[in-house]
């Protein structure tokens, strides 16, 4: 239940109206409310109230609703609902959402809906069903408004008052010809600002920013935070307009890659789900292969501990600085990673960048592990005094295994995007990972050189 709802309307007088049966109170206070929070409060119901509340809500408004229940509920509806309510839902629903909704029921569901729909509507969602996953015509609306450059200002506003209701946004209107080729783009501010009598085609802006319907999802929604469009045209192969995508799919796509990237930088695979409603199972079936991977990756730090197993037994003082070392290294390495990440998916860093990129962290590295070389030498000599050359090797190592770090750390993620992975799964337990056995190599061999031991 979110803040807001609780802030907006009391939820526990609504429940409390649904359990006493008192509908008609009931539908009067949701009728002033924001369908995303009618809908927080109808997942709060039992099955038998959720049904009953929803039918109460007039159509228009009870399809916006659909739109915002998750999918367990959305299915408890559509199989208690008759095929003509079914039918009005999904026709009043904007293809999008309807195709969101589809790609996550059941088959069996799935299959009732599309038989209540339209051959029209059943047309254009199969359409949108072939499109790869998480590209841009996945997620694109064909609900937009067009118009032909020979129309006047006049007559595009007509056009708009009379098609604009089945649009998602009417502030932005394609220009197309006779065969959907899209030739511009112009905004109702646009018309606003000139004559009835001036013609489309000679206020309309040509050089129109769009993305192909197999373009990733991703990349769209780059394209619309980087040049603040509130609609983005998706045009086919020929350049053919075939849909837009809109800001509120594109704040969807943001949050789910966002929470995808989160949850590689932690070592799980991503779940699809919110973590409530994804089951224990599922949620250690996501965490258990990373993790494995991670264990058994650790064993060459073990190997490496016991190949400089002489070194510490001569001196056993070398083993305590060994946490110190790998936390180190480990965290200098994360920092840097997960600034490359955040660069790279911004847009702000690009693999031809990479040489610039090592320069800097290896300078940022060396000034980083200066400071904290001498802050640890100082240390040291108090807490071991006469034990000054094991002092110097250990914040030699320091400084050495900090900009090692670095390096590894700006570059494995920069090499994940070469190879075309994802660089979030070069974050923080896989540098670590690596950087623990590099800066145990660079540690004990520094400790053989300058101490004079033999491994």
């Amino acid at each position: 239940m979110s803040n807001e709802l609780e802030e907006a309307v009391d939820m526990g007088e609504l429940l409390k109206l649904a359990e006493e049966k008192k509908y008609r109170q009931l539908k009067v206070t949701l009728l002033e409310l924001n369908e995303v929070d009618i809908a927080t409060f109808i997942e709060e119901l039992d099955s038998e109230r959720t049904v009953v509340v929803f039918r109460m809500l007039p159509k228009a408004l009870a399809t916006d609703v659909f739109a915002e229940l998750p999918v367990e509920t959305q299915t408890h509806i559509i199989n208690s609902i008759t095929d003509k309510e079914l039918s009005e839902i999904v026709e009043e629903l904007y293809v999008d959402d309807a195709v969101d909704m589809l790609e996550e029921l059941p088959a069996t569901v799935v299959r009732r809906v599309l038989q209540n729909t339209t051959p029209d509507t059943r047309k254009l969602i199969n359409q949108f069903l072939n499109y790869p996953e998480n590209s841009a015509g996945s997620i694109m609306t064909a609900e937009y408004v067009g118009l032909k450059k020979n129309m006047t200002v006049e007559q595009s506003f007509a056009y708009i008052r009379r098609h604009g209701i089945d649009s998602e946004t009417i502030y932005t209107c394609y220009v197309m010809d006779e065969k959907r080729q899209l030739e511009g783009v112009v905004t109702v501010k646009d018309l606003l600002m000139n004559p009835y009598e001036t013609k489309v085609g000679d206020i309309m802006d040509t050089h129109v920013i769009k993305v192909v319907t197999t373009d990733d999802q991703e990349e769209a929604a780059d394209t619309m935070s980087r040049y603040g469009l509130l609609s983005l045209p998706v045009v086919d192969k020929e350049g053919r307009l075939v849909g837009i995508i809109t800001v509120d799919d594109v704040m969807e796509v943001m949050e789910e890659e966002a929470t995808e990237d989160f949850e590689k930088m932690a070592a799980m695979l991503p779940s699809e789900k919110p973590y409530l409603k994804t089951s224990v199972f599922q949620l250690a079936k996501n965490r258990i292969p990373w993790l494995l991977i991670l264990m058994l990756s650790s064993t060459i730090t073990g190997g490496i501990l016991v190949k400089y197993e002489n070194a510490f037994a001569a001196i056993p003082l070398l083993v305590s600085f060994i946490p110190m070392l790998m936390d180190t290294g480990g965290n200098s390495g994360s920092q840097s990673s997960t600034m490359i990440i955040r660069g790279m998916a911004v847009g702000e860093i690009e693999p031809s960048d990479i040489l610039q990129v090592v320069w800097k962290e290896i300078r940022v590295g060396m000034m980083v592990g200066v400071v904290l070389a001498v802050v640890n030498f100082a240390r040291l000599m108090i807490q071991y005094p006469g034990n000054t050359m094991i002092c110097l090797t250990v914040v030699l190592s320091v400084f050495c295994t900090v900009v090692v770090a670095k390096t590894i750390g700006c570059t494995l993620p920069i090499g994940a995007k070469v190879l075309k992975l994802d660089p979030a799964i070069m974050a923080s337990p896989m540098i670590t990972t690596i950087v623990d056995a590099v800066s145990l190599m660079v540690y004990f061999n520094l400790a053989c050189h300058l101490l004079d031991m033999t491994v």
